[in-house]
């Protein structure tokens, strides 16, 4: 009895090698840029005004806060807090999460909500605008 391996019977030609390749390539292309395109990064920048005589007090709840969250939710990526040189109770905040169900998720955490609470009669003013990060450049390993 002869067995028949069916892969000596098939013909493996330079031609069919090149298109399975090119359309593996493709499909694995296509598929990692939707893939890319549904994680799109959300970008915040948080202006607020913060009552001078409070100052010291939001300033610890805030690093408390973004301290937390860096540490404990992946989707909380970056934090920059700076103040004003002119009036240091006029704070901007840059905000980077993974994508909007990181940020919906983070403001549901307990340590969202405790600094919420914390701060809410020091701050005066709150705005926030969703942005579009252009470009950004670093030193390497900073």
């Amino acid at each position: 009895m002869k067995i028949l391996n069916p892969i000596n019977k098939m013909q493996f030609s330079p031609i069919k090698i090149l298109i399975v390749i090119i359309t593996l390539f493709t499909v694995t292309l296509f598929s990692n840029t939707i893939m890319a395109q549904e994680k799109i990064q959300m970008v915040r920048l948080v202006k607020i005004k913060v009552d001078p005589l409070q100052l010291d007090q939001y300033n610890i709840a805030l690093k408390e806060q973004m301290t937390t969250a860096i540490r404990v939710e992946p989707g909380v990526l970056k934090y920059y807090a700076v103040a004003d040189k002119n009036d240091s109770s006029q704070i901007t905040i840059l905000e980077i999460y993974a994508d909007t169900s990181a940020y919906k998720s983070h403001i549901e955490t307990v340590h969202f909500k405790k600094y919420k609470e914390t701060v809410k009669d020091m701050v005066k003013s709150l705005e926030l605008t969703d942005v579009n990060l252009i470009a950004s450049a670093k030193k390497e390993g900073m």
